[in-house]
């Protein structure tokens, strides 16, 4: 497995974000996660497509957005201009799923479906094998620096080997209240696309966080 770590900004200091991002790619961050909240399919309200476009100069990163709004449809061509390079939406804020997808990866870009803790995996039957990722939330979304929700594990599993058994090359991106103390459980459970927030930029040395947990995938990853 490619087991890459992505840095989500969520938890950055908003005042010194282009000082954070550069801090993290130097430490070998592989993307730059990006939550865009609305304020209505989640209750907080973060950034908009300009940010990404600022972004975008400033890191030779993929941008890897992950979009916790209430209308896809109307928001995913917004940062498709911006410059993101892979985004997902979530499963339960779309009617019409498959028309989405396609619309990203009609630009060239990653396109991927989120599903809540509690939504379960079958729903992605009809159209895992379009997907180029798959994102699995492991908090409920909304907010950061959330305890990782341990029934996230067995899900992780399920669907790893599902996409074994269909073989096919479907990366599975997790994201919340990862740290490097279950980082290893985590890739060997099938996790590939590592979003950690809080345990990065909350911590005294952002870089040497990113270092151990690339440090800590390479291990399990072998293992």
């Amino acid at each position: 497995m490619n087991v890459r770590i992505l840095p989500s900004i969520l938890s950055a200091d908003f005042s010194r974000l282009a000082e954070a991002v550069r801090m993290v790619e130097e430490a070998g961050a592989d993307m730059i996660h990006v939550d865009i909240m609305d304020g209505h399919f989640v209750p907080n309200l973060t950034f908009g497509p300009g940010l990404v476009a600022r972004l975008k100069p400033i890191t030779a990163l993929p941008l890897n957005v992950h979009l916790m709004v209430a209308n896809p449809a109307d928001t995913i061509p917004l940062f498709l201009e911006a410059g993101a390079d892979w985004i997902s939406f979530h499963y339960e804020a779309s009617p019409h799923v498959h028309r989405e997808v396609n619309l990203i990866k009609a630009r060239g870009c990653r396109a991927g479906v989120a599903l809540n803790p509690a939504t379960p995996l079958i729903l992605l039957n009809e159209i895992l094998n379009e997907l180029d990722f798959v994102l699995l939330m492991t908090v409920n979304p909304g907010r950061g620096s959330q305890e990782f929700i341990e029934a996230s594990l067995n899900k992780i599993v399920r669907l790893r080997q599902w996409v074994s058994g269909l073989q096919l090359d479907i990366p599975i991106q997790i994201d919340g209240g990862v740290t490097p103390d279950n980082l290893e459980r985590l890739v060997q459970a099938g996790a590939e696309l590592i979003v950690a927030g809080s345990a990065i930029f909350k911590s005294k040395d952002p870089a040497e966080v990113v270092r151990r947990m690339k440090d800590i995938a390479r291990g399990a990853n072998r293992s």
